[in-house]
């Protein structure tokens, strides 16, 4: 039987038309935070619900720790029942109430709530602002309070629904750099949602990139880490998704795939190739270059760069084909 957190197993799932996604399989291990990455109406925000328990998936099973908790369009166990923490992007803190109070909340007849209240907020660095309410926080203090009331129960899973996305973007990264180390120093699981790709690059352990290959329903293309997923995507949907990417025809079947640092170009009054336009990008300038066989993204550091019609040479430090 399974023994992590999560574990989906062959899910898939459609309301009362065409399947959202199918044959998803993916698991989540004690400590580990795997994003779900996937463009909107890819169906990721639907998975996370079927883990949940908001939504019966059609097809597949869902286990939490060792209880499969649906398989094939039946709940075995109610949402209610199932021990998980969820995290939502507006955070659904209660505004009358005071951070203890929200924390609390989920520790309803509890005799060890409070012990475990103070427990739960100096994890999460907020000491001294117990009777504070809500609106006199800042965006990360009452995302972190969310993350204290979903952490409070001791759940071993925690469902994550873009929880950052309202954080600019230093912050994010800080947040979500200190969820991660909560995250793994309290032995839970996570599965996280999001269509922004640094995110899921930067504070995953795994990433699942999820897309619809044509007309069909969405399945997942690829699922490693971060690096594996950026360095060696099994498909041109899964590079688009992962980063800035360019592809050049090789005169096959296959496209060269070039990540924009991956590439130079070398100004030459004789050069073949050309550059179409720059763009300032605060460490650097972005150039789009023509070249024979199509054009790509050039990442150029320097306080200046060639400027658009300038003939030259592309080079490539490394390539991949897709």
């Amino acid at each position: 039987m399974p023994n992590n957190p999560l574990e989906l197993r062959d899910l898939g799932h459609s309301y009362s038309g065409p399947s959202v996604f199918e044959d998803v399989s993916l698991t989540v291990a004690p400590g580990e935070l795997v994003s779900i990455l996937g463009a909107s109406g890819s169906g990721k925000s639907t998975l996370l619900r079927a883990a949940a328990g908001f939504v019966t998936p059609s097809r597949g099973s869902v286990w939490i720790g060792d209880q499969e908790v649906a398989r094939d369009g039946r709940e075995l166990i109610p949402a209610e029942r199932r021990g998980v923490g969820m995290m939502f992007q507006d955070y659904a803190l209660f505004p009358h109430m005071s951070v203890s109070e929200n924390v609390a909340f989920g520790l309803p007849g509890d005799p060890h709530a409070a012990a475990r209240v103070r427990e739960v907020l100096s994890l999460v660095g907020l000491q001294g602002l117990e009777d504070r309410r809500p609106g006199a926080l800042s965006g990360g203090q009452q995302q972190r309070v969310a993350l204290a009331r979903a952490l409070a129960p001791k759940p071993s899973l925690l469902l994550l629904d873009e929880p950052f996305a309202n954080l600019d973007g230093p912050l994010r990264f800080e947040v979500g750099a200190h969820v991660v180390e909560i995250l793994a120093s309290e032995g839970v699981g996570a599965l996280l949602v999001t269509h922004d790709r640094e995110e899921a690059l930067g504070l995953s352990h795994r990433v699942a990139v999820l897309a619809s290959t044509g007309d069909g329903p969405a399945g997942l293309l690829q699922v490693g880490s971060p690096q594996e997923v950026y360095d060696a995507p099994v498909s041109a949907e899964a590079a688009l998704l992962t980063g800035r990417i360019s592809f050049l025809s090789t005169g096959s079947n296959e496209r060269l795939a070039i990540r924009p640092e991956e590439a130079s170009f070398q100004p030459d009054e004789a050069g073949e190739d050309r550059v179409l336009s720059r763009r300032y990008t605060g460490a650097g300038w972005e150039l789009r270059v023509e070249t024979e066989a199509g054009v790509v993204l050039v990442d150029h550091v320097g306080a200046s760069a060639p400027e658009s019609g300038t003939a030259g040479a592309l080079m490539l430090a490394t390539s991949r084909t897709v």
